[in-house]
């Protein structure tokens, strides 16, 4: 994270003697991104953090993924794939996937087991509902519109209060706020549709009391199921640069011009090999000859996926396009408005859209919940024509 926070209780100097009121020492841990070169936070245990007494594989829910072949634009329909009694990590319904991130869906209504994600940060979009994510570092309540990332390695769990329904998108490595926002010193700088006032972090610690606590590892090699000796939310102060954090969608201050403006002006976070955008309710275009929908556009380098989280998203009328949908727009496919929308947006001051849009720079997979709930007439919306089966000669004259 780009600025500094302390929680709780800290010794003022660093790896220095820091005792509990019996006069035993408090167990600090150095939880760092990159080794040593990157951010960082200290945080103080009451007991050893490395304290397990068992450990055994687990066995996830099963999933699979196939190429995108034919290759299609695709719309998923995600309120299709409504449960009960799923949780925010194991309830996930994997839809997307490639070696850099993997993008899924739950509908939530019942507490996580604790986990921990050591491959990557962990991005949380709240689409409707609440909920509370507890961590070693504290506390975070989400609501509708809000982002949340977990770094990598810290151990969570996930309450919902009542049906909670999110969009998950898991990485190989780190996720944060575009370089391009900030300083050389990680402070955000003026042209940044966002700042530190609109983030938020934990801002007490959680204390625990347990012993034999069960928590989950995904991890480069599969899962494990560890056992620690104590809870692991037993930290009574922080501080440091890294540590879990929320951020809503309705404050991104979006970037508006004379003519349409290119997607990365609404470039909310950056991963590796992807990046995350907001579009979010905002005045459009103002040159007297302005056309506000987007042009045609082909991105030869990466997939588009677009998750319609709220408003009236003009561009796709007639399309299908749904509150919960997702449009996969791969590279090798051009795409664009749907006929008519260029005409109609003639004259708009105003688009009321609400949408997370994901562009990886490796191509998508599908996964099986992606094809259970596939509409499977979008591929024709634009030409307004049935499909023609394979080998069918086209030609005339």
């Amino acid at each position: 994270m780009p600025y500094f926070r302390s929680v709780g209780e800290v010794p003022r100097k660093r790896h220095t003697q820091f005792r509990a009121p019996d006069g035993s020492l408090y167990a600090e841990e150095l939880m760092g991104q990159e080794g040593f070169s990157s951010d960082s936070s200290l945080l103080y245990h009451r007991y050893a953090p490395t304290g397990i007494v068992a450990a055994e594989a687990f066995e996830p829910p099963a999933w699979t993924r196939v190429p995108n072949r034919p290759l299609k634009p695709r719309h998923l329909q995600t309120h299709k794939l409504d449960t009960t009694g799923a949780d925010a990590v194991l309830g996930r319904q994997h839809l997307l996937a490639n070696d850099d991130c993997r993008i899924s869906y739950v509908v939530a209504d019942a507490p996580s087991p604790l986990y921990r994600n050591a491959i990557g940060d962990e991005c949380l979009y709240v689409e409707s509902g609440s909920m509370r994510v507890e961590s070693t570092f504290g506390v975070l309540d989400a609501r509708e519109g809000d982002y949340v990332i977990i770094p990598t390695s810290v151990i969570h769990r996930i309450i919902p209060n009542g049906p909670v329904r999110v969009l998950a998108i898991e990485a190989t490595g780190h996720i944060g706020p575009p370089k391009r926002y900030l300083s050389v010193r990680g402070q955000f700088l003026e042209h940044s549709p966002y700042c530190e006032r609109d983030l938020r972090g934990p801002s007490e610690p959680l204390l625990e009391e347990g012993e034999d606590v069960e928590v989950l590892v995904q991890h480069r090699r599969g899962w494990t199921r560890h056992v620690y000796a104590h809870h692991p939310f037993d930290v009574v102060g922080w501080d440091g640069c890294l540590y879990p954090w929320a951020f809503s969608i309705h404050d991104f201050e979006p970037i508006t011009g004379r003519v349409h403006q290119p997607p990365p002006v609404h470039q909310t976070f950056q991963g590796p090999n992807f990046v995350i955008c907001s579009f979010v309710p905002r005045k459009v275009d103002y040159h007297p000859l302005a056309i506000p929908v987007p042009y045609n556009h082909h991105n030869v380098d990466s997939d588009e996926v677009l998750f319609y989280t709220g408003g009236n998203y003009e561009a796709r009328k007639g399309s299908g396009i749904e509150q919960g949908s997702i449009s996969l727009h791969p590279s090798g496919f051009t795409h664009g408005p749907q006929p008519g929308a260029a005409e109609r947006s003639i004259g708009a001051e105003k688009f009321d859209e609400l949408a997370v849009m994901i562009d990886t720079f490796r191509p998508l997979d599908l996964c099986e919940p992606a094809l259970a709930c596939e509409d499977d007439g979008y591929a024709w919306t634009w030409s307004r024509r049935p499909p023609k089966a394979p080998g069918v000669d086209t030609a005339t004259g």
